[in-house]
């Protein structure tokens, strides 16, 4: 098949250079936002009387007959093509005769590439958000039940201070928030129009790319454009925005995974979102959950390959630039992916109580709570720690909890000890006395799922 830009070749291509050129297999789903710019491209050609109404017309039937055969199954993205772009404009030409030679009319692909790419991302990042807002849905709602699920909140791994599921949930509820506002600020940075920008120095035919820019959704076109057919910062930062989401998904599958072992038990995956052993008849293993731990290093990949791919590049346009789009689709793929499982997963799962509470109370949890007593009492706070240290120490070594103790053996580490102290310790007290803005008592928590639940409904709306 004779290239589009063949006339200033004596040979033909090697194949080998032609499998090693093609785009074609991967940027092939990128042909309704080809076709979507194109369609606004001959629509502003026809509008500045570059082309005639009747070409435009012919293009404008031509491309919507083609998105619908590819949209039907009926046509196939053959062989030998170089890219999208060409597969698109040669079956065109194909079909409309030479009218269909005057699309490319006053532009390169170069920025038609660019335009592709950024109405992909501006769409994948609306699906993308709508994603993490269903899952932000879930954990409201699980949190919205589970306000006096105590359970212990840890440091280093280790048994710290009492929480509630809730507490916890909502601080994944709000990395996420993050995610999505990261995310909506890619849009709106990368939301200019680089159709225009020609090759790299725009065009000599009167075209109009506040037009273009308009008809195609975006607030305004690029401003230089070097900078338009070049830049390709969005890419960096959608994938750099989505490993930080993963980031928090792996760091949510690695509690999960703890937590449904037997050495924690506070939660039990559904029998639908586990897998067994080939070997272990006993097994319930939380494969979802460690396969978005390990995916999350695949995203951690293409955000690499974006950056390396980019940073020695001069302007304008390189082929190098190619490899921004496997790497982009793949990050965009992995998150879909990992979103559309870990929904169902935590929807569906069981919470323990009974051993969360366990853990609450064998785990020396409300020792800051007794010291913050003895403080209240009138003892230095450093005093009241070094008090508590001890009576921890006694209680470690005889194997009871700091509620166990009987009122004279509380009396012997200090005599401000009184009745009062075993209600200080109740695990309810201990998370309800912490209201102050951001903490886990019933009333502050309750703030904060409906601060995320208005944010959801905002989102929404």
């Amino acid at each position: 098949m004779a290239k589009m830009w063949a006339g200033r070749f004596a040979k033909e291509t090697d194949s080998k250079v032609d499998d090693f050129n093609t785009s074609l297999p991967f940027d092939c789903r990128l042909y309704e936002e080809d076709i979507q710019g194109s369609l606004a491209h001959v629509a502003m050609l026809e509008k500045q009387g570059i082309v005639t109404t009747k070409d435009a017309q012919d293009i404008q039937e031509g491309l919507k007959s083609i998105l619908k055969d590819i949209n039907e199954g009926k046509l196939p993205f053959g062989q030998g093509f170089e890219d999208i772009h060409m597969f698109v404009e040669e079956t065109l030409t194909n079909r409309i005769g030479d009218a269909g030679k005057r699309l490319h009319t006053g532009r390169s692909r170069n920025d038609q590439v660019a335009l592709d790419m950024r109405l992909y991302v501006k769409k994948e990042i609306k699906e993308i958000q709508a994603l993490i807002l269903d899952f932000m849905k879930s954990l409201t709602a699980m949190a919205r039940v589970n306000l006096e699920t105590y359970i212990p909140g840890y440091t280093h791994l280790q048994r710290a201070q009492p929480i509630t599921i809730a507490h916890w949930m909502m601080a994944y509820a709000n990395m996420l928030k993050r995610d999505i506002r990261r995310l909506q600020n890619t849009y709106d940075l990368m939301n200019e129009c680089p159709l225009g920008c020609g090759a790299l120095a725009t065009t000599t035919y009167p075209i109009d790319r506040n037009y273009t820019s308009d008809l195609l959704g975006f607030t305004q076109p690029v401003d230089n454009s070097l900078d338009g057919v070049s830049d390709r910062d969005y890419c960096i930062e959608l994938c750099s925005d989505l490993s930080i989401l993963m980031m928090h998904l792996s760091r949510f599958s690695e509690e999960i995974i703890a937590w449904c072992s037997l050495e924690f038990h506070y939660i039990e995956l559904d029998d639908a979102f586990s897998t067994g052993s080939s070997i272990m008849p006993q097994k319930k293993n939380p494969d979802i959950c460690e396969l978005i731990r390990g995916k999350t290093g695949r995203v951690y990949g293409s955000l690499m390959t974006s950056l390396t791919m980019l940073k020695g590049l001069p302007l304008a346009y390189n082929k190098d630039m190619q490899e921004d789009k496997e790497a982009v689709f793949d990050a965009i793929d992995t998150v879909k992916q990992c979103l559309v499982v870990v929904k169902p997963m935590f929807d569906t799962m069981t919470i323990l109580k009974e051993n969360c509470e366990y853990a609450c109370l064998h785990g020396y949890i409300n020792a800051t709570d007794c010291a913050d007593y003895l403080t209240r009492k009138g003892l230095p706070f450093r005093d009241a720690y070094h008090v508590v240290g001890s009576l921890v120490g006694y209680c470690n070594k005889n194997h009871m909890a700091l509620n166990e103790l009987s009122l004279e053996q509380f009396k012997e580490f200090n005599e401000a000890f009184d009745k009062d102290v075993y209600q200080a310790l109740d695990l309810k007290t201990c998370v309800e006395m912490r209201k102050v803005l951001g903490g886990p008592s019933q009333n502050e928590v309750v703030r904060q799922i409906q601060m995320i639940e208005r944010f959801i409904n905002e989102r929404c709306s």
